[in-house]
């Protein structure tokens, strides 16, 4: 008997960026998401005149908690794909929900052609890709852990980074009105030939959105971050 082939969920074609994922996401994000964000959180968008009209752009924010990429994905008028480590699409649930989310599997340890291929296909599509630089989840009040991943995909596909500063999603309260979340949109930051240019102006940026101090670690020095 013939096995039926796995699908691979690190590759992405623009197609797959259809009206049926896009309405999925929508209802999920920019409905159910959006009233809880609103009601639990109070949240508060900065800075949506600094959305480029085209999807020209690479959303690019701090990343506190699992409810960011949700929060973003409510938030932005353009449906965003994000990455996600590989082995969450082991989990049958899972898999089926962050696939129809839009979502790709990425090997956190290299950036794989296979990457580079789906980032440039979602930017045939009218969605955009997003991404969090820090890698995982950093602790409020300062960013840590930046690669640059993100301006070589920048530089790659020659699209702007839009910083995104996120502040109040680490605190997991259910009471409505418990918490605040901010969300404060920055200026697009136009690719550049050198991927450390557009770094320190995202470190720059994130720092003035949130508040937050830029803290450089071990494995970044070694990276030349």
């Amino acid at each position: 008997m013939f096995r039926k082939k796995e699908k691979n969920y690190a590759k992405r074609k623009a197609s797959e960026y259809n009206f049926w994922r896009s309405i999925f996401q929508y209802i999920i994000c920019g409905i159910f998401y959006m009233i809880r964000c609103k009601v639990v959180y109070r949240l508060k968008v900065e800075g949506m005149e600094n959305i480029p009209k085209d999807n020209e752009y690479i959303v690019c924010a701090n990343h506190l908690s699992t409810l960011d990429p949700p929060l973003l994905a409510g938030i932005f008028p353009r449906r965003i794909s994000f990455m996600a480590k590989q082995e969450l699409f082991d989990i049958p649930f899972i898999c089926w929900w962050i696939d129809w989310m839009g979502t790709f599997a990425v090997n956190r340890e290299s950036l794989s052609p296979s990457t580079i291929k789906t980032v440039m296909e979602i930017k045939k599509s009218k969605w955009v890709f997003g991404i969090f630089p820090q890698g995982t989840r950093g602790v409020p009040g300062t960013i840590t852990g930046v690669t640059k991943g993100f301006a070589g995909l920048a530089k790659i596909t020659k699209c702007a980074v839009l910083p995104v500063g996120i502040t109040g999603t680490q605190e997991a309260r259910h009471l409505p009105f418990s918490g605040k979340i901010v969300v404060k949109i920055g200026k697009p930051i136009p690719y550049d030939d050198n991927p450390e240019v557009v770094v320190e102006k995202w470190i720059e940026q994130i720092q003035q959105l949130t508040g937050f101090k830029y803290v450089a670690d071990v494995s970044e020095e070694k990276a030349g971050v």
